[in-house]
């Protein structure tokens, strides 16, 4: 059988230095691999959680655990000094930079700061020739302008979109691919709908983006990768397509994306 990755999550919420946080650790991703999951991604978003995204890939699971370390447009005034040190590290199972990006719908950091930021962590993605894992949010023009400006990696990946169509092709016309989270299923995501409809099935990844955004019919609950299954049927009912087409071409694809083999 094919299995499904989750392309995108933040197991630190569960994992800690103790033996009962990582033993719940392992309980999820066997829930995981029960529902047929069978790699996850684990995404940093600053120093803490993108060491805790590498230790958490020594766990011993069914389950391959890959990761990522970035610095999220929220602590954008951050040091990037130890992303720097720790993306430089040749760590095994370091596949991407990220995440990193614009938020202005939240604007937690100064604008300025989050340009620069995103900046650097595209030169770090160029540098290493490692994935880069972008959060874009009701920041699309100044996220192509700094793509262009600095050169788009070659495997960038827009995570968890929730855009337009539109905002979609302007992405995908710069080289990136687009990740679907549970967001797709929510209500009000008619938009965000009609732009999956449209992504190139081999420019497509689903995603938890857990412990958030739990999908429909799981909202109100921590989301975990099990649910990327979810995630992932809803898209092929979208689409028109079987659930073995999209769980075939979206794992392959997040393979091509982060150079891990595929399986």
């Amino acid at each position: 059988m094919s299995y499904w990755t989750d392309a995108h999550c933040h197991l630190q919420d569960r994992f800690l230095s103790d033996k009962d946080a990582s033993a719940t650790t392992l309980v999820a991703l066997a829930r995981a691999y029960e529902a047929g999951v069978n790699r996850v991604v684990v995404v940093g978003t600053d120093a803490v959680t993108s060491n805790e995204a590498l230790a958490i890939t020594q766990l011993s699971a069914q389950v391959e655990i890959f990761a990522t370390v970035g610095l999220h447009p929220h602590d954008a005034l951050s040091d990037l000094a130890p992303i720097r040190d720790l993306a430089r590290s040749q760590h095994a199972r370091l596949v991407g930079i990220g995440e990193t990006g614009l938020d202005y719908f939240y604007e937690h950091a100064p604008r300025a700061a989050q340009r620069e930021a995103f900046a650097a962590q595209i030169a770090l993605a160029h540098e290493l020739d490692l994935a880069l894992v972008i959060h874009a949010r009701d920041a699309f023009d100044d996220l192509w302008s700094i793509l262009r400006s600095e050169g788009v990696p070659t495997r960038t990946v827009i995570h968890c979109f929730t855009g337009t169509p539109a905002e979609a092709n302007g992405c995908l016309e710069l080289g990136c691919d687009i990740s679907v989270s549970g967001v797709v299923t929510f209500k009000n995501a008619d938009l965000v709908r009609d732009a999956v409809r449209e992504v190139p099935l081999e420019r497509l990844h689903v995603e938890t983006d857990s412990p958030f955004l739990a999908p429909v019919p799981h909202r109100g609950r921590p989301n975990e990768p099990a649910l990327v299954a979810v995630v992932g049927e809803f898209v092929a009912e979208l689409r028109g397509v079987d659930v073995e087409t999209i769980r075939i071409a979206t794992a392959a694809n997040t393979a091509r994306l982060f150079r891990f083999p595929l399986s």
